[in-house]
């Protein structure tokens, strides 16, 4: 039977039990396993859990837009999910008849930790939709993704209040710093999945650093809100 879940309200919490760079199993400035294998691939150590599934349309949390063409989508345990670290990520899901990679776009509120809500096309990938909940182990896995990474800046931003969000990344996100003068100041997540903080009108220098520990810099034109802004290059 469909799985129906209210979403709950944005409140702010303290990531329990779960580092990034164990949860990706590297230490800071590290390689990652499986680092030059395919989507699927493990970054990572293996969790355990149910799964169940929800009316996904790649909105969520996570602060994405819609997605109609990309449905493989899931939401994580309220636990894990944190401080949106996983927004945007890639876990593969073993389930009793298969497995699937699915983007993480949002948090499930009533989730367990090694929980996970999938949309219908992907738990359907792993059991049949009759089944409804079923044990699942999933693991972090490379996204497989097309082109550079890419930013958007979130409406509202101006020169005095800059928020901006990491897209189209191949594995976790860990920080985004804003180059002010001669230093990188860091950026705050928000649970919405943006970075803000900071102030300019642009060019702005940005650096992202992803769980595997590789940094990648890139100039954004002036602040506008609501545009996305590709960068030069994607994590390996």
């Amino acid at each position: 039977m469909r799985q129906i879940r209210r979403r709950a309200a944005l409140t702010l919490a303290t990531l329990a039990g779960i580092g990034l760079a164990a949860l990706a199993g590297v230490a800071c400035g590290g390689s990652p396993s499986g680092a030059e294998a395919g989507p699927g691939a493990s970054l990572g150590p293996s969790y355990e859990g149910q799964g169940t599934y929800y009316s996904a349309d790649g909105t969520g949390n996570c602060s994405f837009d819609a997605s109609p063409g990309d449905l493989l989508v899931a939401a994580m345990n309220e636990e894990q999910y944190g401080n949106a670290e996983l927004c945007g990520a890639c876990v593969a899901v073993q389930g009793p008849r298969g497995e699937v990679t699915v983007r993480i776009v949002d948090r499930c509120p009533g989730c367990k930790r090694g929980d996970l809500d999938l949309s219908p096309q992907a738990f359907e990938r792993i059991a049949p939709l009759s089944a409804g909940r079923v044990p699942v182990a999933w693991r972090l896995a490379p996204c497989a993704v097309d082109g550079p990474i890419a930013y958007k800046y979130k409406e509202g931003s101006n020169p005095y209040w800059i928020a901006l969000q990491v897209r189209n990344h191949r594995v976790a996100v860990a920080s985004l710093e804003l180059r002010q003068g001669e230093r990188w100041v860091p950026l705050q997540r928000e649970r919405y999945n943006y970075f803000v903080g900071g102030e300019g009108d642009g060019p702005l220098l940005v650096r992202v650093t992803s769980t595997t520990g590789v940094t990648l810099e890139d100039e954004l034109p002036a602040v506008n809100p609501g545009a996305v802004v590709q960068g030069k290059a994607q994590f390996p």
